[in-house]
């Protein structure tokens, strides 16, 4: 079966495209660059190690790989081997592998090794890099290995076998091979999880040779469960998937409401139903929420959906492919994943099982006019390679993620050239940034956040110039959404609460959850608001930063009490289980309650949606009135929670850049700081409390909820995407353009001029 490759382009990629062009033009041999390529690779060598930024230096490496593959005589090498071994430099140490790798003939003799004995950056650039290099046998024992290993290196080890695999389909079936049988020998979980890696790995050979193998591997007693599953699911590719015919994108029946267009939506890392029984559990955070909510409104009022298909992960024993999905409705699909559910980080490894989990369930569906991917991660990854086999066209959220974290870490002077390859090889910041930029270069069209200064961020964190044409014509700002009837129905709940106090009627469930939390505090502490604080637990969400913030600073720690909602505190996952451990060390675990601490765990949204409306309001004899909301993430790109709480009429700190700065007006409906210093966030939180207090914030909150109802409303979100994926359908099939008549984005319908992106939803 046919595989359409979509992200991530290598440098080398990049380079190899742009030298093809510039042989077409005629380039070739008419610049001094051509004449003397040394000295070109050396200019653009300079180039990466001058650059004013780590991200400015990431671009230059690929005009870096562009000259090295001019360089026929390979006249660089020596330069370029050199700078591999740049200590000082990650960035140009990166750069070089990814340039020899991009001479027309690939450096084997300094790239093998590396992926031998390299340090974790350098194996893992360098196979990455060899993606876009012709075969090199002395690579793919290595890269096998690599495979075998697992983690994010042993998926780009994967990805660039999956390339070798047509043009040497015999080498590298023999060594996948020989590597399942000295894998299976052992017993353990890695043993059983690299004999399955492996097993995947044969199943995107081409020809039959591999058919054979993977055929004796479903047999009886040949291989443990995961790995003779891996082999069915590769034989479903080769002789079900082919006669589910790829779809190639067909319109729907006219383009205006009631078209029943179709939109498919992915978050891989969470388990997400209609209920949202596992929100803040995990990595199932906000974006859950929003897809529930997203996917339910953009099915009513005529928006011209009638079909929305949510994705998200599934474990092994899920059932491959829903089977209404032909039906109108809002459906959700799970991806069954091999193994045991694991974080965002860690789940790189499963892009080909995502990749035909994805492909089956559009297959299914049968027409889709879009499938919206939102963040750089394996998800859109797969995905995008899935819709680019289909036809399907894409709408991407661009957002400056990891770039934001990257560019104030540099700027603060706690991430430096001299570091750079160490954090790169934890959190794939060159990789990401690839694949943030050719996701928004390859979607019919980008929706992006409401910023201060958008096209400047755009410009200088992603490269993306919104001031050109094209991106105009395919750029929109869609703020984020919220739901304001769960917001209604917590009102009503605490209103039910005042009425049967004293009676023998029932408070809320909800109420009594969140009473039996605040009877565990110590009765000097009773008197207390609130400071509460709702997300995953996740290093980046800050939650053990602001409890080490409101634990160390007494000021705050006697002003309020603290309750921290998310998290699985039973099972927590390695993620969770860190940030906990960082908890507990500012605030012993048995002594938190006493000291004024809360943990709750994750709870349902609408249990939320309470509880923020229990913190301004206070609860009799247990918690004081005019509690505060923190957000102490690293980065927000917009901030639902912040947003939630500010419907509920609470005071907010939130971070100082990215979404929240678009709508939290400071030192009226809250206050922005800088989130990533502890000193400044007790700071904040202390001033939030202080201004809750104040007569004249009451009525400033209502001024300002009546604006949040017009602006971030889920059902004005839906109306903007519904346009946005009308524009995605006509875009890829060549039909004229849609716009939205009038501001709130209703009846998207053929128009004879393109849509101003920008100016639909731009934060005022």
């Amino acid at each position: 079966m046919k595989r359409e490759h979509v992200a991530v382009t290598t440098p080398a990629a990049v380079s190899n495209a742009a030298v093809s062009n510039a042989a077409v033009a005629g380039a070739a041999g008419s610049s001094s660059a051509v004449s003397d390529p040394a000295a070109a690779v050396r200019a653009a060598l300079e180039d990466v190690r001058s650059a004013p930024s780590i991200l400015r230096g990431l671009r230059a490496v690929e005009d870096l790989a562009l000259a090295a593959a001019r360089d026929v005589e390979a006249t660089s090498l020596e330069v370029l081997r050199a700078a591999v071994h740049e200590a000082d430099d990650g960035v140009v140490a990166l750069g070089a592998i990814h340039a020899l790798a991009a001479l027309p003939q690939p450096d084997a003799e300094t790239l093998v090794p590396l992926l031998h004995s390299g340090t974790a950056s350098t194996t893992e650039h360098t196979a990455w890099a060899l993606a876009d290099a012709p075969p090199l046998d002395r690579a793919i024992e290595p890269l096998v290995e690599l495979v075998a290993a697992g983690g994010f290196t042993g998926m780009l080890a994967q990805r660039t076998l999956e390339r070798w695999a047509p043009s040497a389909p015999d080498r590298v079936l023999e060594v996948l091979v020989g590597t399942v049988e000295r894998a299976r020998v052992g017993s353990s979980r890695a043993d059983l999880a690299a004999t399955t890696r492996l097993v995947e790995t044969i199943g995107l050979v081409p020809g039959h040779a591999a058919t054979a193998v993977l055929v004796g591997m479903v047999q009886p007693a040949q291989l443990p469960a995961p790995a003779a599953l891996a082999a069915a699911a590769a034989l479903g590719d080769r002789f079900i998937a082919p006669r589910l015919a790829p779809r190639r994108h067909v319109t729907g029946s006219g383009g205006g409401p009631g078209a029943g267009r179709t939109v498919a939506q992915l978050f891989l890392h969470a388990d997400i139903d209609g209920r949202l029984t596992s929100a803040g559990k995990g990595d199932t955070g906000g974006i859950a929420t929003l897809l529930v909510q997203l996917g339910n409104a953009l099915l009513e009022d005529d928006r011209g959906v009638d079909r929305v298909i949510t994705i998200s992960r599934g474990g092994p024993d899920s059932a491959p492919v829903p089977t209404d999905l032909a039906a109108p409705g809002h459906h959700y699909a799970p991806v069954p994943l091999w193994g045991p559910p694991v974080g965002m980080a860690d789940a790189w490894v499963h892009r080909v099982a995502v990749r035909r989990g994805v492909r089956r369930i559009l297959q299914a569906a049968g027409r889709v006019d879009a499938i919206h991917l939102r963040m750089a991660d394996v998800g859109s990854l797969a995905a995008a390679e899935a819709a680019a086999e289909l036809g399907v066209p894409v709408v991407f959220t661009l957002a400056p993620d990891p770039h934001v974290v990257l560019a104030r870490r540099e700027a603060a002077g706690t991430l430096t050239r001299a570091t750079f390859a160490e954090a790169d090889a934890v959190e794939h910041l060159a990789y990401r940034d690839r694949l943030v930029r050719d996701l928004a270069e390859r979607a019919e069209q980008l929706v992006l956040f409401p910023r201060p200064d958008l096209a400047r961020d755009t410009r200088e964190l992603l490269g993306v110039d919104l001031d050109r044409s094209r991106e105009r014509a395919r750029s929109t700002v869609v703020a984020e959404g919220i739901d304001f009837r769960a917001v209604d129905r917590a009102g009503a709940a605490l209103r039910q609460a005042a009425t049967a106090a004293g009676s023998s009627r029932r408070a809320p469930a909800e109420l009594d959850e969140l009473d039996a939390l605040l009877a565990t505090l110590p009765e000097e502490r009773r008197g207390l608001p609130l400071a509460i604080s709702v997300g995953r637990l996740n290093r980046v969400k800050g939650m053990a930063t602001l409890v080490r913030a409101w634990s160390t600073t007494p000021e705050l720690h006697d002003a309020c009490n603290l309750l921290v909602v998310g998290g699985d505190l039973v099972a927590p996952s390695p993620e969770e289980a860190a940030e906990l451990g960082q908890v507990f060390d500012a605030v012993p675990r048995d002594r938190a309650a006493t000291h004024g601490l809360l943990l709750s765990g994750h709870r349902p949204h609408d249990t939320v949606a309470t509880w923020l409306a229990a913190t301004l309001r206070g609860r009799p004899g247990l918690s004081a009135p005019g509690g505060v909301y923190v957000s102490a993430s690293l980065k927000e790109e917009f901030g639902l929670a912040i947003l939630e709480a500010m419907a509920a009429s609470l005071v907010v700190v939130a971070p100082d850049g990215g979404g929240p700065a678009t709508y939290v007006e400071p030192g009226v409906t809250g206050i922005l700081t800088d989130t990533s210093s502890a000193q400044a966030l007790a700071s904040a939180v202390v001033e939030a409390l202080a201004l809750a207090r104040s007569p004249q914030t009451l009525m400033a909150q209502r001024r300002a909820l009546a604006s949040l109802r017009d602006r971030f409303s889920i059902d004005t979100m839906a109306d903007a995407l519904a346009c946005v994926y009308a524009g995605a359908s006509s875009r890829a099939t060549g039909a004229a353009p849609t716009v939205c008549e009038g501001d709130d984005h209703r009846g998207c319908a053929v128009a004879t001029e393109p849509a101003s992106g920008l100016a639909n939803g731009a934060a005022s």
